[in-house]
Formats: C-alpha cells, structure tokens, sequence
C-alpha cells in the first residue's frame, strides 16, 4: 500500500531540542551568576547537565521513572556533581527552564522546506512524541510548524511513551490511519526505529548523531532533506 501518513518525533528530529535547550540554559546560568557564585563553567556545567538530562530520558522512555522524578532531578543531579547541594536552586532552573525554552524556537536545518515538500506532495502529516504534552503542542505553535499538522500525540496523553506499541497504536487512531499506509521519522532508535518496527510501521532512521547502526535493512538519512529519496 502507498503511503498517505507521515508521523514525525518532534524533539531533535524537527524542532531543535539541543540547541534551544542550550540557550536556555544558558540564559539561566547567567542571570543566577552561577560561574561567580560557585566557580563553575557554563560549557562544563551544560556537558554535565546534557549527560544526566539523557540517561533520566532513557529512564523515562524505559519506564524506570516518572516525569515528576525527570523534573526533580535533572538540575539537582547536575548541581550536585559539582558539589552544590540547593534544591530551591535547581527548583527555579527546572520551572524556568520549561517556560522559557519557548522563546527559542530554532529548527532543526531543513524542517521547514521538507514539511512544505511533503504537504505539496499531499502527504498528511502527523507528530508523535514522548515530549511533556504541555510544551510539545507549544513548540509546534511557535516555531511556526503547527499548521502542518492533523494531529499531535504526546506521550502524556496516552501514559506510555515510545516504543510501547500502545502510543503508535493511540496515534494512529487519532489519524484515522493504518500501519500499513503510514511511516515514522525519528531520532531515537530504541523509541522511534524498534517502537516502530516492533509496531509493524515503517521507519525512517534520522541519524543526527552519526551512530551508524549497522541494521542494513533500515532506511537511514543525516539530513532532513533526504527523506525527499524515499518520499
């Protein structure tokens, strides 16, 4: 069957997770004088806080942990590997860090142009992702990518997040669409390419980390505008 749906992840797969989260951060660490006070390194600090946001995500994602446990230990963890032991403090960066992350909006390079390429090839266009759903319908709506969207699922909305087959499964319905004409683009390979695979769906692999997996049978891309080679 021809291919009528496209559901794309959201984070780091359209809208830029990294980058915005980055100026965020650091607009944080700023204003709270975090280097003076404490003799602490943005770009140090930022490393620090990347590796511990991504393993409690693969928690999350895996069901060791709840949001809630995410959201308390994200900035705590980060501040206690250098010692500063302040659960106010990384109370506030946790609070600030999800209301002003949207006032930066970048895309990942190519996002646009491709939705527009897709939507002019009348394909319906749908977002799954295991975002928080209070930010997620957000994020699509100020950078500016909402309209091209039937629908947005996010992992909130359901209580499971991807790979579970139940959150494909929720997506789909809310489409109106089968597996069988639909496919999925992502970033996470455990959440987006073996959720999707073990679902039955198509996938395609969005390798913005060059990880180079070896599955052959994958259709891969390193750059938005590839996915024009297989739609």
């Amino acid at each position: 069957m021809k291919i009528q749906h496209i559901f794309f992840d959201l984070d780091n797969t359209l809208w830029d997770h990294r980058r915005n989260a980055y100026l965020t951060i650091k607009d944080l660490f700023e204003k709270e004088e975090i280097g003076l006070k404490y003799t602490i390194g943005f770009e140090e600090f930022h490393s620090v806080y990347h590796t511990v946001n991504e393993k409690l995500w693969e928690d999350i994602r895996d069901g060791i942990i709840d949001k809630d446990y995410l959201r308390k230990h994200r900035f705590y963890d980060t501040f206690m590997h250098f010692g500063v032991d302040d659960e106010r403090l990384s109370a506030y960066f946790e609070e600030h860090f999800l209301d002003r992350i949207l006032n930066y909006n970048e895309l990942v390079e190519g996002a646009e142009y491709i939705l527009e390429y897709l939507k002019t090839k009348n394909y319906t266009l749908h977002i799954i992702s295991n975002g928080f759903k209070e930010v997620t319908e957000r994020k699509c709506i100020l950078s500016g990518i909402g309209k091209y969207f039937k629908t947005i699922t996010s992992a909130d909305s359901v209580g499971v997040r991807k790979p579970r087959p139940e959150i494909f499964e929720y997506s789909l319905s809310l489409a109106g669409a089968v597996k069988e004409e639909s496919i999925l683009i992502g970033d996470d390979w455990i959440a987006d390419v073996t959720g999707a695979l073990g679902f039955g769906m198509d996938v395609i692999f969005f390798d913005v980390l060059n990880e180079n997996r070896p599955e052959k049978s994958v259709k891969v891309i390193k750059h938005l505008l590839q996915i024009k080679n297989f739609l």
